[in-house]
């Protein structure tokens, strides 16, 4: 089991976006979505976007046309997604020290809690890949040992979790993993075409969105 996961927006950032997303799915052949996903970037996007690494969500010269066929064409790929938000207002205290938000353990038990979204499940191997990011107050080391600790007693004792923070430019799926989660983000902020990037996606859900720190789900 194949399981990629990115984000949309920041903890602590001052800018117009109220909301934390990740953005996860799971998929049988990984190499399959990685190919179909880089050979869309080559005949569908702008000449001069077609040679980069990367295309992500938020880049410039990208308008809401080429953004609702992208992704139409990740609906396409049969990937089953799961997802979790947060209103950033709702970062509950708990989670400050000395004033500022410590962003690594925020962002490992969210994380670890929309993994635990995917279980249980009948899969011997389950390997999870995480876009390269800041761990605020942590290291790598712990974040993968963090979320192994949180999901291992939820499968069987002979199943082997794998965790890996992996560069984006380097991987397509967790690329698709960047669109899904800006797709996301534009839903729940109310933005040009989020309710249209949410029907098309809606098919492929696993279930319903996880909001953390509200009791309420969307």
């Amino acid at each position: 089991m194949y399981i990629f996961l990115d984000e949309s927006g920041q903890f602590t950032k001052h800018n117009h976006e109220e909301y934390f997303v990740v953005g996860s799915f799971t998929i049988g052949d990984q190499r399959r979505t990685d190919k179909a996903f880089r050979s869309w970037f080559c005949s569908k996007f702008p000449k001069k976007m077609r040679t980069q690494s990367e295309i992500k969500w938020s880049a410039t010269g990208i308008d809401d046309p080429l953004r609702l066929k992208t992704i139409r064409r990740i609906a396409k790929l049969d990937v089953r997604i799961r997802y979790g938000f947060l209103l950033r207002k709702r970062i509950p205290d708990t989670y400050l020290r000395k004033g500022k938000i410590e962003g690594g353990l925020l962002y490992t038990n969210i994380i670890a809690e929309v993994l635990e979204m995917y279980l249980p499940v009948n899969e011997k191997e389950i390997h999870i890949f995480c876009d390269r990011r800041s761990l605020k107050g942590m290291k790598v080391a712990q974040f993968t040992q963090a979320i192994k600790a949180h999901l291992l007693p939820l499968c069987s004792p002979d199943t082997l979790i794998d965790v890996e923070m992996i560069d984006s430019t380097a991987n397509a799926n967790i690329q698709i993993a960047d669109w899904i989660a800006g797709a996301l983000a534009y839903y729940l902020e109310k933005k040009p075409s989020g309710e249209e990037y949410y029907r098309i996606l809606k098919n492929n859900f696993l279930g319903e969105g996880k909001e953390f720190f509200n009791n309420r789900s969307k």
